[in-house]
Order: C-alpha cells, then structure tokens, then sequence
C-alpha cells in the first residue's frame, strides 16, 4: 500500500473543500467523502512512494518554523485514465515548489519505490476531490465544483506522514 507526506490545510480551507466533496455526493458523483476512515481529511501529497519509514518524522520536524504557509486551490483538474480523478489544483508558487523540493531531497534516504508523479519537476500539487469518475461523469463533476467557490486561499499549516499498510496518519508538524 501507498506511504505519503501530505500538507494540511486550515480549518476554512477544509471545510471549503469539504463542501465540494458533499456537493458531489449530493449530485450521485464519486466523492472523497465516501472514503470511510477517521483521517481522510482534504490534504496536499507532497511525496509517494511504496513505503516511508518512520524515521522520517524526526528530519520532517524541523518543518514547523516553515508554517503557516499560504497556499490557493484554484481551478478545477482531471487526471486522465479509464476512470478520472478530479481535484482541485493548488497553484504552484515558488515557495510551495521550494517546500516540495526540500521535502523530497529530505525522504530519499527514508522512501523505496517512489512514485515518479512526486518528483520535482513531475509534481501537480492538488487537493483530490473524487476518484473513479467515467468520462460521462467527469464532465458534471467539474460544472458541480466549479460553481461551488473560485479560487480558494488557504493556508498550510502542517505535515503529515500516512502509511498506507497501517492505515494511519502520524503528525509531524502542526
């Protein structure tokens, strides 16, 4: 199963992103809000990879001074294949693609297999929105969100480490 380091959004940010999640369940679409887990949260995937080892946590924690950080979500996406993923891109500033590229370098000694979407200069910052849509659905999906909210400012103010085989987040910042 998938490991992952993911930024946290604030609370208004959240319950933003929340909010397109019910309007999509509400219309019958997929929706991260049917992923039944206590920490499925809106959340930004710096780096996956197969597995991340724990001992990651204590290089990452150095992170704090690096937060609150702002962020804005902007227009919808579609990521391609049989069955489509809509997020929500997050607008890559510089210090955002910084932030990515110092992570990354940081978890290389801790991270197997990594997933080649995560490196700098391949990463699509974004905040998923619903999986597994068909191209018949993607099409409403997007009329959904996009008439919820414009741009969305947020602000990052943690990091998380999800292990995918646990099923567990570990704080490392907040």
């Amino acid at each position: 199963m998938a490991h992952s380091i993911e930024l946290l959004l604030d609370a208004r940010a959240d319950t933003a992103v929340r909010e397109m999640w019910q309007a999509l369940a509400d219309a019958g679409l997929p929706s991260q809000l049917k992923v039944a887990s206590a920490t499925n949260r809106p959340h930004i995937t710096l780096i996956a990879a197969e597995r991340i080892s724990p001992e990651v946590d204590q290089v990452l924690e150095g992170l704090t001074e690096e937060f609150p950080r702002s962020a804005v979500l902007g227009a919808p996406l579609v990521f391609g294949g049989d069955r489509m993923t809509l997020a929500r891109l997050v607008i890559p500033s510089e210090a955002l693609l910084a932030l990515h590229e110092e992570v990354y370098e940081e978890c290389l000694p801790y991270m197997t297999n990594r997933f080649a979407h995560t490196r700098p200069g391949r990463w699509t910052p974004h905040v998923t929105l619903g999986r597994r849509f068909t191209a018949a659905q993607v099409g409403e999906a997007v009329a959904v969100v996009d008439g919820i909210t414009a741009d969305i400012r947020a602000s990052v103010v943690g990091v998380r480490r999800w292990d995918g085989d646990a099923k567990r987040e570990f704080s490392i910042t907040s």
